[in-house]
């Protein structure tokens, strides 16, 4: 096969790849969309569970959404203050509604809002997190309305509290609440038996949101209800939840019975999530339901402890969990998968089947960027080291390209001497290849090699917090985000928005910079011999310089690097052996 037809067939793969980004968001559905939210239903699985509806039986919480809103709204709260986040958590119901990320803003401008990762009920936009117990009949639990006494607050780092509700019956529920200095709470779920006989009760956790982000998901990245169940990661896409839920017995699209594990709802960037004890046999549950507050639907998943926990007179029983609500730093997951045992928890994010290649790449990427302060340059320098890994195939094929440039007028001598017998000309090629010691496939498998590491670079530069609003220089405000320039209103000279046309119409300069050195680096290769397949390949560019007009920059400024790089890299090579830089035109 030539070269060419093969390089072609490449560079279409990879357009096509980036022309389906482009397109899927907005044509293509795609089974989780970045929406959280989830009402407590009943399980039908033999296992008592948390639950929001009446039909779960006496021991749910009796109060409705609409209710539990009102009282989130006018209920008393506990103020959380720590160094990475801050916000409060109603005494109503215990319910960690109101959190906000001191170190991330909703864009690149210093002024705009901080990232609210947990939203009150009564919002528009309600996202919480709540723990409780069920009990046989009779035994009085808390529930939504009850209203929590708490020890003296704020809840900080190094000021941990205490939430106390009495039943009445003799039992004492206690809420142990601890925060470090990022995103990880500690609740120790206490109930202390001052009766006369034991009892009996099973902690539950939940995390729910009840209302659909307007951000979409990418088919890289997953976003929604996930979790870790017996060592498995189990993604449970919000199309696919919705459309079982509504069918299932209590809105249960999936549920499993294991040792410890985690689970909760992930966005692009940020987490919340549950971490039961390690040792106990939870039965973990991701449902949908109907709700009259957000947007009405609700997604949610949840634990409740497969066993249930025994009270003697006279004594206590405690369970503890951890509850991380956070941006979702790597090596900040990491600690706390280390720290706390928690099963694969560096799978919040989605680093893909090509884990073996992503996040060996993000940490080259990170470690470069602690030392120039600047992951533009990081990326750079990642850059030159993949260029010499591949330096000694890549000398090879340059040669053999030179080869090729050589031999171009006798390929368009025989293209002349057996036109219109194609037959004929490519066994006449093939045998020419022989005799000169070229292999026309050479040139392909430097970008073969490469692909992966390209794909793994465009992954980790869209779905890590770490490259959010990463800052380049010059106009590159944002390395995880498309040129914000636009040639088609000449870079912000005239006053209009070409994409309101076409989003197509966006086209910046850091994607025409990328073309100019694609052009460049076509320059030094030689011809394809056949006309149409030559005007065919000298589109590329063009091709390219729109796919990848909407990627983030950084991984425009890879690929324009590399290119550049692999022009002076091809320079060098084929000067030295010899080989005329300009490459002969083909006839015809």
């Amino acid at each position: 096969m030539d070269q060419k037809r093969l390089l072609l067939a490449i560079s279409l793969s990879v357009a096509i790849m980036l022309a389906f980004t482009l397109i899927q968001d907005k044509f293509l559905p795609h089974p989780a969309s970045q929406s959280q939210s989830a009402q407590e239903t009943a399980q039908n699985t033999g296992q008592p569970t948390p639950a929001s509806t009446p039909a779960a039986g006496p021991t749910a919480p009796p109060t409705t959404a609409a209710s539990a809103s009102a009282m989130s709204a006018a209920s008393p709260r506990l103020a959380v203050d720590t160094p990475m986040m801050k916000g409060s958590i109603s005494l109503t119901g215990a319910v960690f509604d109101n959190i906000v990320l001191k170190s991330y803003h909703e864009t690149i401008k210093p002024n705009s809002p901080l990232v609210q990762i947990m939203g009150r009920r009564g919002g528009k936009k309600p996202s919480f997190v709540q723990f409780g117990w069920r009990a046989a009949p009779g035994v009085n639990v808390p529930d939504d309305s009850t209203l929590w006494s708490a020890s003296p607050g704020p809840l900080t780092p190094k000021n941990p509290v205490t939430l106390s509700w009495d039943n009445g019956q003799g039992l004492i529920f206690q809420l142990k609440l601890a925060v470090d200095d990022h995103y990880m709470f500690t609740v120790t779920q206490n109930v202390i038996n001052h009766g006369a006989s034991a009892v009996q009760v099973y902690p539950w956790s939940r995390v729910e949101r009840d209302y659909k982000p307007e951000e979409q998901s990418s088919w890289v990245l997953f976003d929604g209800p996930l979790g870790v169940f017996n060592g498995t990661l189990h993604q449970e896409g919000y199309g696919a939840l919705k459309s079982t839920g509504e069918k299932a017995p209590g809105g249960i699209a999936y549920t499993s019975t294991a040792p410890g594990g985690w689970s909760g709802i992930t966005d692009k960037y940020w987490l919340t999530a549950i971490a039961p004890e390690q040792t106990a046999d939870m039965t973990a549950s991701m449902t949908y339901g109907k709700v009259k507050a957000g947007d009405g639907n609700a997604y949610e998943t949840s634990f409740i402890t497969a066993k249930p926990l025994t009270v003697a007179p006279g004594a206590n029983a405690a369970f503890t969990s951890h509850v991380f609500t956070g941006a979702k730093v790597v090596k900040l997951l990491d600690m706390y998968q280390r720290d706390y045992h928690i099963p694969n928890f560096y799978k919040a994010v989605d680093f893909g089947i090509l884990y073996i290649l992503t996040k060996p790449i993000f940490f080259a990427l990170d470690y470069l960027n602690s030392l120039t302060g600047n992951f533009g340059l990081a990326i750079m320098i990642f850059t030159v080291g993949i260029k010499l890994l591949f330096f000694p195939l890549a000398s090879y094929s340059y040669r053999s390209m030179g080869k090729m440039k050589l031999v171009q007028p006798k390929i368009a001598a025989l293209r002349e001497q057996y036109k219109g017998d194609n037959a004929k000309l490519q066994q006449a090629t093939m045998e020419l290849y022989r005799t000169e010691k070229i292999n026309p496939a050479s040139g392909c498998l430097p970008m073969l090699l490469q692909i992966p590491v390209f794909f793994s670079l465009y992954k980790v530069i869209f779905i890590t917090i770490e490259m959010r609003q990463a800052p380049f220089f010059g106009w590159i405000k944002d390395l995880s985000a498309p040129d914000p320039t636009n040639i088609f209103n000449l870079f912000g000279l005239l006053p209009v928005d070409p994409t309101m046309l076409s989003p197509l119409l966006h086209v910046g300069a850091l994607p025409l910079i990328m073309g100019l050195t694609m052009w460049l680096q076509q320059k030094l290769n030689p011809a394809p011999p056949d006309p149409a397949q030559a005007r065919m390949f000298q589109l590329m560019p063009i091709i390219f310089t729109f796919m990848l007009a909407r990627s983030p920059s950084g991984l425009v400024l890879y690929w324009a690097w590399n290119n550049l790089l692999s022009v002076g890299q091809q320079w060098l090579i084929m000067r030295q052996a010899g080989t005329p830089r300009r490459a002969v035109p083909a006839k015809g």
